[in-house]
Formats: C-alpha cells, structure tokens, sequence
C-alpha cells in the first residue's frame, strides 16, 4: 500500500515539474486604440528562459523583414544581422526570467517597426470574470522607472495564432 502511495506522490510531483507555465501559448496581440487582432503569437520556454515569436499578422505580408532595426542587439537570441531577419518566427520577446507562476521578468521586447528595445515583462491574468473574462497576458515594455505601456493579449489556439492574413486595405 506504502508503494502505491509513493508512486502516485511521484506522478503527481513529476507533473507538476514539468507543467508548463501558464503564460506559455498562443495569444493574439490586440491594439489597444482599436481592440483589433495584430498578430499571433507563441510564447514559449526554452532553457528557463521565456521567449516571444510572432507567427502571423493581420498588418504586413508574411516576408518582411526587420529592417528598421538595429544589425544587433545584446541578447538578441538568433545569431546573425537583425536587420535582415523576418518579422515571422523571429522571437522578438526574448530572455524573462520566472519571478513566480506566470510572472516573468528581466527580459526585452524589439518594436520592430521602428527598432526601439525595452525592459520586458509578462504577466498572466487569468479569467476570473470581472476585469479579465478571458485568460490575459499582459505584456509590458518599459523604458525605465517603471515608465512604459502594457498590452492585454487574449489566449488563442495554435491553428487560429497561425491564421491571421495581412488585410493591404487596413
């Protein structure tokens, strides 16, 4: 009876290491003047870091690059000019580190539209019917002191992430 015990301790204990943390995912970006989808995102771990990739976009066509950024940035995590990498599947969020369940810090977001970098952080929100009736992920991007503007990204499936098309009339 004591082995069987023991064994569900270790299943329970072995899941919740290796439980993914809630802010991994798929969301989509919302602009927050107009409350329409920008992109799709994946966010995602990888070696305890937290990282952030776009995988489509309801703005620009799927092969632009980044060329209104910088040919490096320190910690950028793609070897090679960042200047000349796509907007798709390049992570632009990149290097937050676990503060707490869903909370994570220290990191940085590139604007790729005009190649400005800031302090990143990334909260979890989860529904609770009031203020959030989705699951949220505010994503923040700081200049310093705290001075900076957050965005509330709604949680999305892979396949609808993956989905936006660039409208050319927006």
């Amino acid at each position: 009876m004591k082995n069987i015990y023991f064994l569900g301790l270790l299943v329970v204990l072995g899941e919740m290491c290796f439980a993914a943390d809630p802010a991994e995912g798929f969301w989509f970006s919302i602009d927050e003047k107009t409350g329409r989808v920008t992109a799709g995102w994946e966010v995602y771990q990888q070696d305890g870091k937290l990282f952030g990739k776009p995988l489509s976009t309801a703005e620009h066509a799927p092969d632009l690059k980044a060329v209104l950024c910088k040919e490096s940035y320190p910690g950028f995590p793609v070897p090679g000019k960042v200047r000349e990498m796509p907007i798709l599947g390049t992570p632009w969020i990149f290097g937050l580190t676990l503060e707490k369940t869903g909370h994570w810090s220290g990191g940085n977001v590139i604007n790729v539209l005009d190649g400005s970098i800031y302090r990143c952080k990334i909260i979890y929100r989860p529904a609770d019917g009031k203020r959030f009736l989705t699951d949220t992920l505010e994503m923040r991007g700081e200049i310093g002191f705290g001075i900076g503007r957050s965005q509330f990204w709604q949680k999305t499936t892979r396949q609808q992430a993956l989905s936006l098309k660039a409208n050319p009339s927006a």
